[in-house]
């Protein structure tokens, strides 16, 4: 069975075909986030914190840290972003010991990050485009990490999903001859807006299911993707996320403090057998009782996970 193993000093989560979904907290990123960018334009880490707190506290089993930061005093990403990814990475670590994933396109920034994790994280991301396949492939085996390989490539993103597999077969054979395993291989097949394409849900489960039976390859996406631009996103997510585990997905790039979408991907992993008794089914419906009761899921999450560990230090 494939395996992907992903480390801080302290934990290792493993991704795989035989193992829970592996939920990517995707809430450490400005994109799209005006207060946070500006906070970190100007040193503020106290969102950083909160973020990182929360998204673990509700079940994130690895942290995506992005410092893609548009500063307007020096708009030059290769200046900027590598000591501000730093100092990002460092604040998260401060806080947690969950694995990390470093999320940038400028290789400088990756680079920094690789320098800067304890352990074993997740690197995103290589694409099929010639330059960023020359940049980032040698850091992935400089510095022996797992990485998502998102399929695009010079031609920009198909919507024809056969030219998507072929771009992630490309990126893996490529890998290949750096010397990089293909369960180091996290492929992003790229979910499209079902906004826009009917099919696209369609689309990315026949992808997921290609790439586990022909390339044996892990697989994740940007999970909010597919219901852009529609109301009522999170209930379109909580559908979209089980059906892709159905399929094989075994990771995703998501929000956890949505305890819908938290709530399909726990009842997922109980029916297909990676939750043994439905212990961690169980224990989730307690913390859904309490949010019933006016607690909000993260102390909700808190609470549960403190009497976890008490029951635990009783019995030792």
């Amino acid at each position: 069975m494939t395996r992907t193993v992903v480390e801080s000093r302290t934990k290792t989560v493993t991704i795989g075909f035989d193992e829970p979904f592996c939920v990517i907290g995707e809430r450490i990123n400005p994109t799209g986030r005006k207060k946070l960018a500006a906070e970190l334009e100007a040193g503020d880490f106290s969102t950083v914190e909160k973020d990182a707190l929360e998204q673990v506290a509700c079940g994130a089993m690895v942290l995506d840290v992005n410092a893609g930061v548009v500063y307007n005093s020096n708009p030059d990403p290769n200046e900027t972003e590598p000591p501000l990814m730093r100092k990002v990475l460092e604040t998260v670590m401060a806080l947690t010991d969950t694995p990390l994933c470093i999320d940038s396109s400028v290789p400088g920034a990756l680079e920094a990050g690789l320098e800067t994790v304890e352990g074993r994280p997740l690197l995103n991301s290589v694409t099929g485009e010639e330059e960023r396949l020359e940049r980032v492939l040698p850091l992935v085996k400089k510095y022996d990490v797992p990485v998502v390989a998102i399929s695009n490539d010079d031609t920009g993103i198909s919507e024809d999903p056969d030219v998507r597999f072929a771009v992630a077969k490309k990126i893996v054979e490529r890998a290949a001859d750096f010397g990089i395993p293909a369960h180091d291989i996290v492929v992003d097949p790229l979910v499209m807006p079902v906004g826009a394409m009917g099919t696209a849900g369609r689309q990315v489960f026949a992808l997921v299911r290609r790439l586990r039976d022909e390339l044996g390859v892990n697989t994740t996406c940007g999970a909010s993707n597919i219901s852009f631009g529609l109301p009522n996103r999170h209930g379109i997510n909580a559908a979209f996320l089980p059906m892709a585990i159905g399929a094989g997905m075994t990771s995703a790039i998501m929000n956890p403090v949505r305890p819908g979408e938290m709530e399909a991907i726990r009842a997922a992993n109980f029916l297909m057998n990676h939750d043994a008794n439905g212990a961690n089914w169980i224990g989730f419906s307690r913390v859904l009782e309490a949010v019933k009761g006016g607690a909000t899921f993260a102390e909700a999450s808190k609470a549960a996970a403190a009497s976890r560990s008490g029951r635990r230090r009783r019995r030792a």
